[in-house]
């Protein structure tokens, strides 16, 4: 009897194929595919199980290599067409954790795609000279490929957490008239503290669709703030916040915090929100949000971003302790951030915001709105991915906000749409108004000019300055001499007004005395000791003037 042997049609193995079976090639050969092997496995995950190994393992991988290309690619065409989709999907709480989820795995997974690609290799068929390279290009790889992932996901989840700590849970807000106004607040807390005294109060006001922006400086010592109508502390005060000369602006959260936290239930920090209401019913607009920034943890913020760029137009002293309270005079300055091109680190940039010895309030908020623009202009994505880790950590301890984290994805887009644009900005006080209109201002006034402002942030330059009916000047695009000559024709009892302004970069530090003598530490110095006060003063007079660079 013979037995019939069924034969496959598969074809047998060639034992020959250096790919599956190695050991019959030669030491050049094998050491050819150990490269190739590595290389597919950077470049195309699970090809080199399929072609030299584990076949169900490498179409496993491969899938997921596909699918993950895919997702790549739609999120670079989103990213194309809608960014802020993208920028909401990384930082909304509960998606950003997803996508850690899923990096950390393709991490993982790619790591042991590595480690079975050395088992494939079988380093103890290649030269001995070569082992160890092999092994280091394996090792690189595998660092480039596994340890790219699992950084973004530690730089993903560095910012969840930021994000957390700063922003709040709540709903998102909508653009009114077609703009976002965000209330920036900088004041100082301690312990000894209930509530903070803002030292800066400014309004950023982004146009919701092109990004254009204008910065509204309100000088902390205004007096009969307005309360917006829907805010209970227009029960209190009617009329505005008029219970005499302490009741400034900066004085509402403060008071609020002491005695009227119950007209605020459910509100996590009802000073700032009291501070919102007023400067909304100041400016005649509805700011949606604010910003609360602590200053002394503002210096950490700089020197994690490696500190700001600017150019100074004068002298700026680092004060001494107050010596003379009532007339704010201070002892012998603990240093001076010179005129000119500065890089100012974290202690600098605080006290050139915040200095306003020998000058008034108005220079202190012309520097604090330049600050505001250096951070912005050069917090770029080098200086993101580079100190991302720093930057956020002292986010955490500068920053606290109501603004929803639901809603960031399309406020850090609008924010890249405003980056380079120009920014209009005013401020209610000197230059715009005179230096005593904040003791008695006149809301509908300044309603007109904020109105003006707003309307034309972003809008096309117009050829000219020109003077209204009630004899106040609208500076636009128009050239310095322009304004100067419609500022100069315009009545004398005109409110000094130049809105919307756009302040110059072209100016002259002012680096010498009117003889020509350079102005130094040493003169500077010298002339406080001597108590010559307004000798500084006459010196140091265009320390307002501020650009960044």
């Amino acid at each position: 009897m013979t037995t019939v042997h069924k034969t496959s049609d598969r074809p047998a193995p060639k034992l020959t194929d250096p790919l599956r079976f190695p050991s019959g090639a030669s030491a050049p050969v094998r050491t050819k595919r150990a490269f190739v092997l590595v290389l597919l496995t950077l470049f195309i995950p699970g090809s080199a199980q399929i072609v030299a190994g584990n076949r169900q393992l490498g179409r496993l991988a491969l899938r997921v290599t596909l699918a993950v290309w895919a997702v790549a690619v739609l999120a670079i065409f989103l990213a194309l067409v809608d960014r802020s989709a993208v920028l909401s999907i990384v930082t909304h709480p509960v998606a950003s954790l997803v996508v850690i989820v899923v990096l950390v795995a393709l991490a993982v997974g790619w790591g042991l795609l590595f480690l079975n690609t050395l088992r494939i290799i079988r380093p103890t068929l290649l030269a001995p000279g070569m082992r160890p390279i092999v092994a280091v290009v394996v090792v690189c790889s595998t660092v480039l490929a596994s340890g790219s992932l699992g950084y973004m996901a530690y730089v993903l989840n560095v910012s969840r957490n930021a994000i957390g700590s700063i922003f709040d849970a709540g709903p998102a807000m909508t653009p009114v008239d077609g703009r976002y106004n965000f209330l920036m607040m900088g004041g100082d807390a301690g312990s000894d503290r209930t509530g903070r005294r803002p030292d800066s109060l400014s309004v950023i006001s982004v146009d919701a669709k092109t990004g254009a922006s204008a910065i509204i400086s309100v000088p902390r010592n205004l007096q009969n703030a307005q309360f917006s109508e829907q805010s209970p502390m227009r029960k209190i005060y009617p009329d505005g916040y008029n219970c005499g000369d302490e009741c400034l602006i900066n004085a509402v959260n403060t008071e609020v915090t002491n005695k009227y936290q119950d007209l605020y239930p459910g509100v996590a920090d009802p000073g700032a929100q009291a501070t919102l209401e007023a400067v909304s019913g100041t400016l005649g607009i509805s700011v949606q949000a604010y910003v609360l920034v602590d200053m002394d943890g503002f210096a950490k913020l700089i020197d994690a971003m490696g500190g700001i760029r600017i150019k100074a137009g004068g002298w700026v002293p680092i004060s001494g302790p107050t010596i003379d309270e009532a007339n704010g005079i201070h002892g012998m300055p603990d240093g001076w951030i010179a005129a000119g091109d500065q890089h100012l680190n974290g202690f600098q940039a605080l006290w050139y915001g915040r200095s306003r010895e020998f000058v008034d309030d108005y220079a202190r908020i012309s520097r604090q709105q330049c600050v505001q623009q250096a951070m912005l202009k050069q917090l770029d994505p080098a200086t993101l991915l580079t100190k991302f880790e720093d930057i956020a950590n002292a986010g955490t301890k500068v920053v606290e906000s109501n603004i929803s984290s639901g809603q960031l994805g399309s406020f850090v887009d609008l924010a890249l749409k405003s980056k380079n644009k120009a920014v209009k900005r005013m401020t209610i006080g000197p230059p715009d108004f005179d230096a005593a209109f904040s003791t008695t201002p006149d809301f509908d006034v300044i309603h007109s000019k904020v109105h003006d402002l707003l309307g034309s942030a972003g809008a096309a330059p117009q050829a000219a300055a020109t003077p209204h009916a009630d004899g106040a000047v609208t500076a636009s695009a128009a050239s310095p001499q322009t304004l100067r000559v419609a500022l100069a024709n315009a009545p004398a009892n005109a409110p000094k007004q130049a809105v919307p302004k756009q302040v110059a970069s072209d100016f002259t530090p002012v680096t010498t005395t009117p003889d020509g003598t350079p102005i130094t530490v040493e003169l500077l110095n010298g002339l406080k000791a001597q108590g010559d006060e307004q000798g500084i003063r006459n010196l140091v007079a265009t320390n307002g003037q501020c650009a960044p660079l």
